[in-house]
């Protein structure tokens, strides 16, 4: 998979950016999900299954993991950002440095969760790492996504892909997973945010 020179440098800026805030966002961001991403973690560890292993893409501050472990999957914690993970580190959880782009991602899991991360992912290595992530995923295992609503890509301190949903859906159904429903919601910024949840076929 050939990735440009352009397209790693932007990566690496949103990484840098992400690194100077990493402290801030941990303490803006709400520890416990809402009810609808309640709902939907739930879902992915009742797939997963009790002691089922759950790859999380961009655990970012980690509250997420924390649920989904309370629910008894085990998560493996990745992000590209290195201060998220001593964040982690310093209350005791484990995460290992992880870039969905660049780094294979290992497996089969139970589950694989990416919230609010393929979104600075350029839309034309969009496909190619949603088939590392089909190709992560046991047969049956299912894939948890949120994705920013609109058009086109932006370059600036992070990298943000836009997606409507029925172009971002393609693409799910494209990598080899079956969609089995999706949402959309807007948060307390006005943005607007699809979610999807797929399976890859036995």
């Amino acid at each position: 998979m050939h990735i440009s020179s352009a397209t790693l440098a932007n990566t690496q800026r949103t990484i840098d950016s992400y690194e100077g805030c990493a402290d801030e966002y941990s303490r803006i961001v709400d520890p416990f999900p809402s009810p609808s991403l309640e709902a939907a973690l739930r879902q992915v560890a009742t797939a997963a299954g009790k002691g089922g292993q759950i790859l999380e893409i961009g655990s970012g501050a980690g509250w997420d993991a924390d649920f989904l472990e309370t629910q008894g999957v085990s998560v493996r914690r990745t992000d590209a950002t290195r201060r998220f993970l001593e964040l982690q580190a310093a209350r005791g959880k484990e995460g290992e440095l992880l870039n969905v782009i660049t780094d294979d991602l290992g497996g089969p899991y139970d589950a694989v969760v990416a919230l609010c991360v393929l979104i600075h992912v350029p839309r034309d290595q969009t496909g190619p790492v949603l088939e590392k992530i089909v190709a992560a995923l046991r047969p049956g295992g299912v894939f948890l996504v949120s994705m920013r609503d609109g058009d086109g890509e932006t370059s600036g301190a992070y990298h943000m892909s836009y997606w409507r949903r029925d172009d971002f859906a393609a693409c799910i159904q494209g990598a080899g997973l079956a969609l089995e429903w999706d949402a959309y919601r807007v948060n307390r910024d006005g943005d607007g945010w699809h979610t999807f949840y797929a399976r890859r076929p036995e």
